[in-house]
């Protein structure tokens, strides 16, 4: 997993992004514990949260064990469905997208890694952002739409996502 949102606070994502990013198998485990000792600065305070923050970040089993504990210190749980998670996802990305610190091609790609994890299900592509779906091949490809034509459909859906979804930042 590479470069997933982490625009909030200074490059660290909330507790609810990074919540739904481990419910999609989507998380860059080896950043969480810089993160949680972020949140404790921010203010979020218990004892599994400082756990979390004293990890090395290289056990990725342990990061993903004592995650949901020290999601709860800071008031997150978990989602309850692939579905939830996903929409806090592509409501982030489309924040990122519509405030300019995400490309187009780029959410189009972070779009389709979230579908290939949730196993394109039906209910995640008829999110505005899941309908992009096809749109990760079709950049450069000189078949199709152009790539300006391509800026414009993520662009909308975005929108549209941010319209339809809303995310705590």
């Amino acid at each position: 997993m590479t470069d997933w949102p982490s625009r909030v606070n200074d490059g660290v994502p909330s507790p609810e992004i990074v919540a739904s990013c481990a419910q999609l198998g989507l998380l860059p485990t080896e950043k969480v514990p810089l993160w949680a000792a972020y949140w404790l600065v921010a203010g979020y305070d218990g004892e599994h949260l400082v756990h979390l923050a004293g990890l090395h970040g290289d056990d990725p089993h342990d990061v993903r064990d004592a995650l949901p504990a020290a999601l709860l210190d800071c008031g997150v749980e978990m989602p309850e469905s692939d579905l939830a998670a996903a929409t806090v996802v592509f409501t982030q990305l489309a924040r990122m997208h519509v405030e300019g610190l995400a490309g187009p091609q780029w959410v189009g790609q972070k779009t389709e890694e979230v579908l290939i994890r949730c196993g394109y299900a039906k209910s995640i592509i008829a999110l505005p952002l899941g309908r992009l779906y096809y749109i990760a091949d079709e950049w450069d490809a000189g078949w199709g739409r152009t790539n300006g034509e391509l800026a414009r459909i993520v662009r909308d859906a975005c929108e549209e996502q941010l319209r339809n979804g809303s995310v705590t930042t």
